[in-house]
């Protein structure tokens, strides 16, 4: 199962993105609102491996991330062939990319990193919607709205697909 790493929202990009969630369920389309866990939030995915070793989060807890990093929400990105997902891109600062790589650097013990989340490859996005055929891409992209929004990242969460659990590494969870 999936263990990540990834930056939280304030509160502003938090609204913004779960808006965006309500509307495409209010659509009837797949929306990531949809999954009622309490661990559930927006956020973006700046690593991911089958398993940490040892040392990981006090490796991360060591980086002493620059909190809050300023970030700006803006259009739609859509990732896959068959089944579609939907995301919202984050614009790629320098303090963000210099973030998601040396988290990177850090889980890079745990095995190889996925070919997207390299930082060389990487590109930031808040998942809105998975498993979308074309036509149901079509109305999502007519169901939400087309901004801009100046958010910040102010924490750095640790999940546990296994476990189906999360915790703060740094900063404040929205």
């Amino acid at each position: 199962m999936v263990q990540s790493v990834e930056l939280l929202l304030d509160a502003a990009g938090d609204a913004a993105v779960r808006a965006d969630w309500e509307a495409l369920a209010a659509a009837g389309l797949p929306s990531q609102g949809r999954h009622r866990s309490t661990s559930t939030r927006p956020h973006i995915t700046v690593a991911v491996a089958d398993r940490f070793p040892a040392g990981v989060e006090t490796a991360l807890a060591d980086l002493r991330p620059p909190l809050p990093v300023p970030l700006v929400l803006g259009g739609l990105v859509v990732f896959g062939h068959r089944r579609l997902i939907l995301a919202r891109l984050v614009a790629p600062s320098t303090v963000l990319l210099a973030l998601q790589a040396s988290v990177a650097e850090v889980v890079r013990p745990a095995g190889p990193i996925q070919d997207t989340l390299r930082p060389d490859r990487w590109t930031p996005h808040i998942t809105l919607a998975r498993r979308l055929d074309p036509t149901g891409l079509a109305r999502a992209c007519s169901a939400l709205p087309d901004r801009r929004v100046e958010t910040a990242a102010i924490g750095i969460r640790r999940w546990d697909g296994q476990g189906r659990r999360e915790w703060l590494l740094a900063g404040t969870a929205p």
